[in-house]
């Protein structure tokens, strides 16, 4: 299948940026651009066979570099917190930007969201690669740091992301995509009516509004955060329950397994409008439940979307937040001239 390759724009300071689109056999397509290694768009269809982008986004690379809110971005070195921006690796303290209260979030302010990737289409596997290079020191971690994410589109309407990476110094990798989804069409509005399960009976418990997991492994079991079985997003979204009221909603790590695995499915949604349905799989230990709290509202998306407080939620597959720093959590260090190489994918479908 034919990759088509189209301009984008330019960034800031000029650096011009494409967009790549794969399409398949059942006519799903998938459209990214080297900026940020990030998903546009996601078009498949829906029950009665009408084409919906599943994904927010904007039109033009200004869009994703002025917009915020990481839409459909590869986060890196690290994704998620880092508890007071300080990590220590054999003996040695770093510090990295502050960023989101007294921490850092989703790396330094030049991470890899916000930087042009080299990328490479193969038309062969239906895929495109997007690599990019962080000299030692950069962003505030160690490691002359080499790493890539390769976008695979197959006629099973599964995308699949493969992530690689390899430094020279011990360091931090927990690479994620930011990627936000409505199920009812990125511009539908909320996405409280969506159905969601979760193959997560335990979550990681946070301290407080900053988000730092205290170090528990706690049952979802008689919580709002129990989606063990369909269960309508909204239905507790707004509930006094202090793991929700702390961040405004979810945005949780919920725990898969004790350490990086196999690949299995972590999670299905589906739009009771549309019917489309997700499937998400990886082999990582957990994975961020984002329900959108903060995108702020009246943001201006793509095709003339407008995009409010809850119109799309996220599943970044990932190490545990602050997993760096609390003994217990399985670790996502990097070490010398070793290879890390993991995997997430997203299969839609139409629920009957």
């Amino acid at each position: 299948m034919k990759i088509e390759k189209k301009d984008f724009g330019k960034t800031k300071d000029g650096k011009v940026c494409s967009l790549y689109t794969l399409t398949n056999k059942n006519g799903m397509s998938v459209s990214l651009t080297d900026f940020g290694a990030t998903i546009v768009s996601v078009i498949v269809p829906d029950k009665d066979g009408n084409m919906k982008d599943v994904v927010l986004g904007y039109d033009d690379v200004t869009g994703f570099e002025e917009g915020g809110c990481f839409f459909g971005a590869v986060i890196g070195r690290s994704g998620n917190r880092i508890q007071n921006g300080r990590f220590v690796i054999n003996g040695k303290e770093y510090q990295l930007d502050i960023n989101d209260n007294d921490n850092n979030l989703h790396s330094g302010n030049n991470g890899f969201d916000s930087r042009v990737w080299d990328a490479a289409a193969d038309e062969e596997k239906n895929a495109v690669v997007f690599s990019i290079k962080d000299a030692d020191m950069e962003q505030g971690y160690p490691g002359n740091f080499c790493a890539s994410v390769t976008y695979t589109l197959d006629d099973e309407n599964t995308l699949s992301l493969e992530y690689c990476s390899q430094s020279d110094a011990d360091t931090v990798s927990n690479m994620t995509n930011h990627v936000y989804f409505n199920l009812g069409g990125h511009e539908s509005g909320s996405i409280l009516d969506h159905m969601l399960k979760l193959e997560a009976p335990t979550y990681t418990p946070i301290h407080d509004h900053q988000a730092i997991p205290t170090g528990e492994i706690a049952p979802v079991a008689g919580t709002p955060l129990d989606f063990t079985s369909f269960r309508q997003i909204g239905k507790d979204i707004d509930a006094d329950f202090e793991q929700l009221t702390f961040v405004g909603g979810y945005d949780h790590n919920f725990v898969i397994k004790e350490e990086k695995g196999e690949c299995v499915k972590f999670a299905e949604a589906f739009s009771p409008v549309t019917g489309i349905c997700m499937e998400a799989y990886t082999d990582l230990p957990g994975f961020q439940f984002y329900a959108g709290n903060f995108i702020p509202d009246g943001m201006k998306g793509k095709n003339g979307a407008v995009y409010n407080k809850r119109s799309g939620f996220c599943l970044e597959s990932q190490f545990y937040p602050n997993s760096i720093n609390q003994e217990g959590f399985a670790s996502p260090l990097l070490k010398a001239g070793e290879t890390a190489k993991t995997v997430t994918a997203y299969r839609f479908g139409v629920k009957k």
